[in-house]
């Protein structure tokens, strides 16, 4: 698939997982194949951006997120600026409409926001004329995320219909989370979430998923173990009693792994916690953790968004 395929996505943006359906899903995970396979070439570059423009405007601190869209669209030919908003006029009182204005005077054809209010990108979008990514906003949605943990999925297990995920630890807190269930969901599979009682979402029983507060329930013959940071920066009060309880009764080890399949996958966004979400034999066993190449799918999934959304689409 090139830019010149007819095919054209059906969105004008990349706001969150709930607007796509399977076969939106389908065409990013299906290109990004295509650009991981290019990635493991010694020639990575091509011209399919060349002359656009793409601003990655970073409210919160994501050195894995921000290097990824950057290196995804430098790849793809583009012209790439990363603003700095803590030296910027927006920690100076500037308001998010101010600078979606100011951005849409230079014409841009891509911005990737990432934001710790919920809907910032959606308010981005309906100011610029240019194609809006959302790259997390707050505890929202992360779409990228989600996407790039199906292409990893996809790969090792050839599938995501009828496979058994298990989701665990901070989900309350957690855009990647809610990003992947929704993704998990329309692609047909079968999703828990696992966590303590005060990690769970009130509303866990309308997001059509299965609730466990034990791991050696949720994860009992799971065919995948996505493993989620604790947000501390966005608990307000005490969620867990400590640290050490945590990892006693969420921490994923071999003990707590035993249970799920003998194949099962092991995941985690990033950036991990050991010893608090998971151990490290277990994050640094080649053979059942997955969690480098989600870092090097998340370039892939970020150059198939790019070239997508640069073609020109529907609202």
């Amino acid at each position: 698939m090139t830019n010149t395929d007819p095919i054209r996505f059906a969105h004008r943006h990349l706001l969150d997982i709930a607007r796509l359906n399977a076969t939106d899903i389908n065409q990013i995970l299906s290109l990004a194949e295509h650009y991981a396979e290019i990635a493991r070439t010694p020639d990575k570059k091509r011209d399919l951006l060349r002359g656009k423009t793409q601003i990655n405007l970073f409210f919160e601190n994501s050195t894995r997120t921000r290097t990824s869209f950057e290196l995804a669209g430098k790849r793809l030919g583009a012209d790439v600026i990363n603003m700095s908003v803590g030296s910027s006029s927006v920690k100076k009182g500037e308001t998010l409409i101010d600078t979606a204005m100011t951005l849409n005077a230079m014409h841009p054809d891509v911005l990737v926001i990432r934001h710790g209010d919920s809907g910032a990108p959606h308010l981005l979008a309906q100011k610029v004329d240019c194609a809006v990514i959302n790259g997390g906003d707050g505890s929202h949605e992360h779409p990228t995320q989600a996407l790039l943990d199906a292409l990893t999925i996809r790969r090792r297990k050839g599938r995501l219909e009828g496979l058994i995920v298990a989701i665990c630890g901070d989900i309350q807190h957690s855009r990647v989370a809610r990003s992947n269930i929704a993704l998990l969901n329309i692609m047909g599979a079968r999703v828990r979430i696992v966590g303590p009682t005060t990690l769970i979402p009130s509303n866990a029983a309308k997001m059509g998923v299965e609730v466990y507060n034990k791991m050696s329930e949720g994860l009992k013959d799971a065919d995948i173990v996505m493993m989620l940071r604790l947000q501390t920066e966005r608990m307000q009060g005490s969620f867990v009693p400590s640290i050490r309880e945590y990892f006693h009764f969420f921490g994923l080890d071999k003990e707590k792994l035993s249970v799920a399949k003998p194949d099962a996958l092991i995941m985690h966004p990033g950036p991990m916690n050991r010893g608090v979400e998971i151990d490290s034999e277990i994050a640094d066993d080649l053979n059942i953790s997955a969690i480098s190449e989600q870092v090097e799918m998340g370039v892939a999934v970020r150059m198939a968004c790019l070239d997508l959304l640069s073609r020109g689409t529907a609202a």
